[in-house]
């Protein structure tokens, strides 16, 4: 068995301030920016997680010149037409994000490469990304039967291509995007519910020339880009565990610095609200296209709700902290049109599902997502991460409400998206 920690609370209550780690989506994008434009770019606030040094190990690979000091990153590029080919695999290790935006980006470049991952993502589906890409032209050789990783991509001019997405997804939307800065003609993209959009805010912050409207955007092949100064804001997905914690603890109030606030981010503020916390948002700012905001979540008498539809890609990270949160809300919580839970780090679904039923919560899975009926104890006990980030931090913050400890099993896939997380819980419980 593998590295345990016990996480314990006696009667706790979340008071304080928090400034949460720079937003992953951010953090990746901006780094892929840098390395595809020509000159300097400079980010701050960058997050330091396992998943975001993945992609900058990559771009070195690829003769990036990459520079970091903690959360600031100096990168000097020649501009991706001046690559250099790799020598070895260039490895995305557990990134999902990492793995499926760069198949857009490599697919346009000069470069033959092959993509690999780690074991857990290896398992992961990549044919929603090779599909549309292919239709495009590029060319993508695996020896498995299905589009799983190793991945051998062949770079070359690819063609514009009008795509009408299945399922609202930013990592596809974002790689059909990529693809189509070095495809000839107008490259569009349209989806039925708009997913999260920090792909077209940074693409456009770059001097890229993209038409959002809607539900649909568009880039113009062959535009050269210019380094850029970042700054990232926080990661509202982070965030929101501890959101949850102050939400449901009794006496518990916990303000955020500086998170971001992205309007295709912020389901898990109005879920929040509706089910009945407190939240007040003061300070809001505009830095690269990218609204943050002081937050400040306060315990609120919670009530069951409906989550479905639209807002679903507003907060899909955010559904194992929210399933837990609705075990002590009053009444039943469904959440629905979340398929997408299937095919992320593990299959969240069916994941939450189990380990919150370890301690004691009324809780059955469906296709598309849970029904979860409250309030109930939970007692503590042995908590399953999977090796998924998310339900290592969702198992932490249970330990808040159960009447023993809880012991996580492999905790430090939480790296992934907050090193310093547990010191973080801890500032916030000893006040």
């Amino acid at each position: 068995m593998g590295e345990i920690r016990k996480v314990e609370f006696i009667r706790p209550v979340l008071t304080g301030e928090l400034v949460v780690p720079g937003d992953k989506s951010i953090s990746h994008r901006a780094v892929m920016l840098g390395a595809i434009a020509e000159g300097k770019t400079f980010i701050k606030g960058f997050l330091d997680g396992d998943d975001c040094l993945r992609t900058i190990e990559i771009f070195k690979q690829l003769g990036v010149s990459i520079q970091r000091s903690g959360t600031e990153v100096m990168i000097e590029s020649p501009g991706m037409q001046n690559w250099t080919q790799p020598t070895l695999d260039l490895y995305a290790g557990n990134s999902g994000t990492t793995a499926r935006l760069m198949l857009g980006i490599l697919g346009g470049s000069k470069v033959t490469t092959v993509l690999s991952g780690d074991e857990s993502l290896s398992i992961r589906p990549m044919d929603r990304v090779t599909i549309p890409l292919k239709e495009m032209g590029a060319k993508i050789h695996t020896d498995k039967q299905k589009s799983l990783l190793p991945l051998t991509v062949v770079g070359k001019t690819l063609n514009a291509i009008d795509y009408i997405m299945p399922v609202a997804s930013a990592q596809v939307k974002s790689a059909i995007l990529f693809a189509g800065l070095n495809a000839e003609g107008t490259t569009t993209v349209t989806e039925e519910t708009v997913s999260r959009d920090h792909t077209e805010r940074m693409l456009t912050y770059f001097g890229a020339e993209v038409d959002s409207n809607g539900n649909k955007v568009s880039i113009v092949g062959g535009q050269t880009l210019r380094g850029m100064e970042v700054h990232v804001p926080g990661d509202i997905s982070s965030a929101a565990f501890f959101m949850a914690g102050a939400a449901m603890l009794e006496g518990s109030t916990v303000t955020f610095k500086r998170v971001g606030l992205n309007p295709t981010r912020t389901g898990i503020i109005d879920v929040l609200r509706e089910m009945g916390a407190q939240i007040e948002i003061t300070n809001t700012t505009d830095e690269n296209g990218e609204p943050s905001a002081t937050v400040k979540v306060t315990y609120g008498s919670l009530q069951g709700m409906t989550i479905g539809g639209e807002l679903i890609p507003r907060l899909i990270d955010e559904l194992p902290v929210i399933a837990l949160l609705a075990t002590q809300a009053v009444g039943t919580t469904i959440i629905k049109d979340a398929e997408e839970l299937r095919v992320k780090e593990t299959d969240r679904i069916a994941a939450v599902t189990n380990e919150l039923k370890k301690m004691g919560a009324d809780i059955e899975a469906t296709p598309d997502g849970m029904i979860i009926h409250g309030p109930t104890p939970l007692t503590g006990g042995v908590l399953n991460s999977y090796g998924d980030h998310r339900l290592g931090m969702m198992a932490a913050i249970a330990a808040l409400a159960t009447s023993g400890p809880v012991f996580i099993e492999d905790p430090s896939c939480i790296n992934i998206s907050y090193p310093h997380f547990f010191e973080d819980l801890k500032i916030l419980t000893e006040k």
